[in-house]
């Protein structure tokens, strides 16, 4: 349904451009472009139809028509995704490192207990701290961008928000899968993450895989 307060014109939002008669009080008004919000009776607001600008045209016959604008959408590229990811990473380990120093503590503590020698000792405080880390930055990245925020802080900074191709906000599963392609982008000298510098939709290698799109609002 289209709806327009600034002439309380109510018509059906179709592929074809709706003719609706004016009220006589507002035939004098000058029309230009505006933003309205698109909606069909099935459908909810989305990225693809939520806030579509329509051109409004009064004709001879004191009619209004109302025709859709398409709008390219904006995509992050490669160098703002970078510096998101930097920012993400900083508040990672803000809570990260704490959290090691916890657990090296303990696992020191256990290990003198133990009588384990110091190499050992190291090295499993070392796994721990490793672990904790790629565990953190899975539950960040995915809960942030699954979440109705759609990005992480980083992201939002930037006015960034992960989607899928359609522009619908991904679940936790997609977006795990999202995350831990990053390596697979890491691992093949970076080019993965390089691509979206140069993709069409400035996708990157694990934005492919995961079927994503990362789009600046």
């Amino acid at each position: 349904m289209v709806s327009l307060n600034l002439t309380s014109v109510h018509c059906c939002f179709t592929q074809n451009p709706c003719e609706v008669n004016i009220h006589p009080t507002c035939q004098t008004k000058p029309f230009s472009v505006i933003n309205v919000e698109v909606r069909t009776r099935r459908e909810q607001p989305s990225a693809r139809n939520a806030a579509l600008p329509l051109v409004l045209l009064l004709n001879r016959s004191q009619r209004l028509l109302v025709r859709p604008v398409a709008v390219p959408a904006r995509y992050g590229g490669f160098w703002i995704r970078f510096v998101a990811a930097l920012i993400d990473g900083i508040l990672v380990q803000v809570v990260v490192v704490p959290l090691g120093a916890v657990f090296g503590g303990a696992i020191g503590v256990a290990g003198v207990a133990a009588r384990m020698p110091g190499e050992g000792t190291r090295l499993v405080a070392v796994i721990v701290g490793a672990a904790l880390g790629l565990l953190a930055s899975w539950i960040y990245e995915a809960a942030m961008e699954s979440s109705s925020l759609r990005a992480t802080l980083g992201k939002m900074i930037f006015g960034m928000k992960v989607t899928d191709l359609n522009g619908n906000r991904i679940s936790f599963a997609r977006a795990t899968g999202r995350h831990f392609a990053k390596y697979l982008s890491s691992m093949i000298l970076f080019i993965g993450y390089i691509m979206a510098g140069f993709t069409e939709r400035k996708q990157a290698l694990h934005d492919m895989i995961a079927s994503t799109l990362v789009i600046r609002r």
